[in-house]
């Protein structure tokens, strides 16, 4: 395991209170890599393939936020690092929440169209 790999931290969604699953999902650019991340198979994502507008540091950020509030489990496969979304186990702790933020449209601030 890499030093890279050993610094992942992921915490489970029973672990997570309900005010920080919403501070989570409430900026855009999180909410725009859950709806990216909802359609495509898990693990076959890297971080660097997401159209974001802001820089590589606010991006590793924003993976770091998501991770701490169980919604998604990253994995690194050489110099990538691959991410799933925890859906159903998101779901079972806040049923309905993750339904709310991928019904949402993609606004134009998240670099979406």
């Amino acid at each position: 395991m890499s030093a890279r790999t050993r610094s992942l931290t992921h915490a489970h969604p029973t672990e997570v209170s309900f005010q920080d699953a919403l501070d989570a999902v409430g900026d855009p650019v999180r909410r725009a890599i859950l709806r990216e991340l909802a359609d495509t198979p898990d693990w076959t994502r890297a971080c660097g393939t997401f159209d974001l507008p802001v820089t590589k540091a606010t991006r590793s950020h924003h993976f770091a936020v998501l991770r701490a509030a169980g919604l998604i489990e990253q994995r690194d496969e050489g110099p990538r690092r691959l991410n799933r979304l925890r859906r159903p186990e998101f779901d079972r702790r806040f049923p309905g929440l993750l339904d709310l933020i991928l019904a949402e449209p993609a606004t134009e601030e998240c670099g979406s169209a």
